[in-house]
């Protein structure tokens, strides 16, 4: 069974999550030749303050 976790930040629209959702379920069943009942998809999401890239909090950008 496939499994896909995605690591953002909040801030996406409930609509951008359910096309990201569908668009990946999609192309994990075509390369990996599996039906999409079998795979799953977790959604993390992360306050700006809890995330840092090049040693800055994306919330002092």
């Amino acid at each position: 069974m496939p499994f896909i976790n995605v690591k953002m930040i909040q801030g996406r629209t409930l609509e951008q999550k359910r096309e990201l959702a569908e668009v990946l379920t999609r192309e994990v069943v075509r390369i990996l030749n599996v039906k999409p009942e079998v795979v799953e998809l977790v959604i993390d999401e992360y306050p700006s303050e809890n995330w840092a890239s090049a040693g800055k909090l994306y919330s002092d950008k």
